[in-house]
């Protein structure tokens, strides 16, 4: 496919999501500006991120340090500026990594992983964004905090200068009603800022139930499918 051909084919898909959100945010008495779409692009090459970013994208997401690091690099060169989410589970081992080139790093499940991560954000210009990832429903497969340690997690974050806690994160559990799982989420965000007044972000829902994230106050939505395409995962 020519670039025209493919940016063609992301201008339709953006507008159809960009409805969706816009719709959803009626329904739910918000402001279509309340959310922030992030265009998951993992497996697709750097040329579809420049062609986002020139369509008006401002946030990318990716989940694999290897694949992320030189599409940053290649987006950057063709110069594409977008705000890059980390937002797959992290070895501490990659936060050097991870740092370079992430503004925001959404799975943050361990004080181990949050004090790495602050080591290697220092003398960053700006902080690095976190979100707290939740599990919904406590499997460690998937990764996220459970219980208590959201708080533990979310103290060590706030208190690093190189970080800047921005809130929680997490996924609907397959055999979850999405509606349920990101009311639950809501309402650890609520707690949550009660502590830390300026951690508002909730980063929930995808192609398939960003609607029912929206209804329950998510300010970030995570689209790959819906705008980019069934993934080729032989890429």
């Amino acid at each position: 496919m020519t670039d025209n051909g493919r940016r063609s084919e992301l201008a339709a898909a953006l507008i159809e999501v960009n409805g969706r959100i816009a719709r959803a945010c009626e329904a739910a008495g918000r402001a279509a500006g309340e959310v922030t779409l992030v265009a998951v692009t993992k497996t697709y090459p750097a040329s579809d991120v420049v062609l986002l970013a020139g369509l008006g994208v401002t946030d990318v997401g990716e989940n694999r340090d290897q694949e992320a690091a030189p599409k940053a690099a290649e987006a950057r060169a063709a110069g594409a500026a977008p705000r890059w989410h980390f937002i797959g589970q992290l070895q501490r081992n990659k936060a050097r990594s991870v740092v370079r080139y992430a503004d925001v790093v959404e799975s943050v499940d361990s004080v181990r992983l949050a004090e790495a991560l602050a080591r290697a954000a220092q003398g960053r210009p700006d902080p690095l964004e976190i979100l707290i990832q939740v599990s919904i429903d406590g499997d460690p497969a998937r990764g996220g905090v459970t219980g208590d340690d959201l708080w533990r997690v979310s103290d060590s974050v706030a208190s690093a200068d190189s970080l800047r806690l921005g809130g929680v994160m997490a996924v609907a559990p397959v055999d979850w009603a999405p509606d349920r799982a990101f009311e639950l989420l809501r309402g650890l965000s609520e707690r949550l800022v009660k502590s830390h007044p300026s951690a508002t972000a909730i980063s929930a829902g995808m192609s398939g139930d960003l609607e029912a994230a929206v209804r329950h106050g998510a300010t970030h939505v995570r689209i790959g499918t819906s705008l980019l395409g069934m993934r080729n995962l032989l890429r």
